[in-house]
């Protein structure tokens, strides 16, 4: 498997009907707020320290300030101090991540029974999401990750849920925007994903930090799921 952004350099026609699936990584296909999102945390703010010469609790605080600002933490980094993306994306990503993984069993199975292609398709740098998809055994499933380093549009990093993004992977993929399915814990990148035409899945638990805020029905929502085998069980109630 490699990163989708190269697997198709040049946009081939919109004439087959398989859908495909772009599945977000963490809190979608894993359970990152069991462990995973805590250590990246801990890294970053440890990272933010060191290259901006900051005491923890400052390099804490403007953590989750460009992370509220922008989306991603990055962003504001790369902004505002001309942090180097790809050493900071290593440095907060650098850890074991085997003994954290939690996920449903049985997921490359469930996966197998959606029809059509299917890729990771996350705000995280590529290295990591490699090992979370070789972790989880999704290796055979997933055809291609699009990470952050596929992101950098026009001079700037452009991650979920920026439509220019979207747009630009929309331009990528064999099938209209109505044959793409968004599967998401995070409703805002729904939001974007709707609005372009994509069908969307809100991946839904309490558990997580995005999910817990949204319980009602949402109009940029098709489908509401708990679990990836709840999604193959419903995805017919979708348009595909």
């Amino acid at each position: 498997m490699r990163a989708y952004h190269n697997a198709l350099a040049q946009p081939r026609p919109h004439s087959q009907s398989t859908p495909v699936w772009l599945f977000d990584l963490d809190n979608t296909l894993h359970n990152a707020s069991n462990g995973i999102f805590a250590a990246i945390d801990g890294r970053m703010t440890q990272t933010i320290a060191e290259l901006l010469d900051l005491d923890t609790t400052k390099a804490d605080w403007l953590r989750r300030h460009y992370w509220q600002r922008y989306g991603a933490t990055l962003i504001g980094l790369h902004r505002h101090h001309q942090i180097d993306a790809h050493e900071f994306l290593h440095r907060c990503h650098d850890f074991d991540i085997a003994p954290l993984l939690s996920a449903e069993t049985q997921a490359a199975a469930l996966l197998q029974r959606l029809p059509g292609q299917k890729i990771v398709f996350t705000n995280a740098p590529l290295h990591y999401a490699l090992q979370v998809v070789q972790q989880l055994g999704l290796l055979p499933v997933v055809e291609g990750v699009w990470s952050m380093e596929h992101m950098y549009l026009q001079g700037q990093f452009r991650p979920k849920p920026s439509k220019q993004l979207l747009q630009q992977l929309l331009a990528r993929l064999p099938v209209p925007a109505q044959q793409v399915i968004l599967v998401e814990d995070t409703l805002r990148n729904l939001k974007s994903a709707k609005q372009l035409g994509l069908q969307t899945v809100h991946r839904y638990h309490a558990g997580t930090p995005y999910s817990a805020l949204h319980r009602g029905r949402s109009p940029y929502v098709d489908l509401r799921v708990e679990s990836l085998r709840e999604l193959a069980q419903r995805y017919h109630q979708l348009k595909i």
